[in-house]
């Protein structure tokens, strides 16, 4: 069962990044690389919170390199 908690928390964080998005493309002079980067962190922990109402177990993690990569 999903921790609900958990979930509110991350759908929270990714509300706030969606507010800062549409304030950042508001402003006079809009800025649109922050913005895109906020837009971007939004989509981001929406797909956490999916993941952790579906219990789908994922690694939580920042470094992209893996051990597993073989080029």
């Amino acid at each position: 069962m999903a921790d609900v908690k958990e979930l509110e928390n991350w759908i929270a964080y990714a509300e706030e990044d969606l507010s800062a998005a549409k304030i950042l493309l508001k402003s006079k002079k809009p800025f649109l690389s922050a913005a895109c980067f906020h837009a971007q962190q939004c989509a981001e922990k929406y797909l956490k919170a999916l993941l952790i109402f579906k219990d789908f177990d994922f690694p939580k993690s920042h470094d992209l390199v893996t051990s597993e990569r073989s080029d």
